[in-house]
């Protein structure tokens, strides 16, 4: 029974965040990336819905696998824009649900806290970023031909750091391993070193595995959970 209410609210929330999309893009229409942003963050909850209903790896990778490939013809032929609507050529979406998937494969159920750590870095970490960068004028750079600024930079450095703080609390509670605080400000500083290379979206892919993939061998495991 568990299983199948775990399910439904990860289904039920992703139907809510499209519907709020959809709703921020038609009110705000000259503010394209605010839509996509809230998928992009909102769509961080969906692990850590799946981590307190206990839903089997069997359950959950299929279904992001089919997400990811959703997010692929989404990409290609624009049925919902409110998630792809954006000003530059991105396979971000695409990357993050591929991120998503490995993450499942790779740690799930075995290490969840390592597989959540990955995507909510990479959902409040990059979202904030991408939000607070262009908002707040500060000093800005750019890497390989893509924009990045001061503020948009702290945000990730800082919202990175306070989640992964805040999980490892979540994780010992639960009785599971985590890092220790110094090692994961090192874990958030590599997240933030990755997220400046993000050349069409490919910081979707390397934040979240790189993180996970630390968590993992930070707090003792031994990397690779499935098999």
């Amino acid at each position: 029974m568990g299983q199948l209410w775990g399910v439904a609210a990860v289904a039920g929330w992703l139907t809510l965040l499209a519907a709020l999309a959809l709703e921020v893009r038609r009110r705000w229409q000259g503010r394209r990336e605010w839509s996509r942003k809230l998928v992009h963050i909102g769509t961080g909850a969906v692990l850590p819905i799946a981590w307190l209903f206990g839903i089997d790896q069997a359950i959950a990778l299929p279904a992001a696998a089919l997400v990811t490939l959703l997010a692929a013809l989404n990409h290609r032929v624009g049925v919902l824009p409110a998630i792809e609507d954006i000003d530059r050529h991105s396979y971000g979406t695409i990357a993050y649900g591929a991120s998503i998937t490995l993450l499942l494969w790779l740690y799930w159920p075995q290490q969840p806290a390592a597989a959540t750590a990955g995507v909510l870095v990479m959902a409040l970490g990059d979202g904030l970023a991408g939000l607070l960068g262009p908002w707040i004028p500060s000093t800005s750079w750019r890497v390989c031909g893509q924009r990045k600024s001061l503020v948009g930079t702290a945000a990730m450095a800082g919202a990175s750091l306070a989640l992964l703080l805040l999980l490892r609390a979540v994780a010992l509670v639960q009785q599971l391993p985590a890092p220790t605080p110094w090692a994961l400000v090192a874990v958030a500083a590599v997240a933030v070193l990755l997220e400046q290379w993000s050349l069409l979206g490919i910081d979707n892919l390397t934040v979240p595995l790189a993180v996970g993939g630390l968590w993992s061998l930070l707090s003792g495991g031994l990397g690779i959970a499935a098999g």
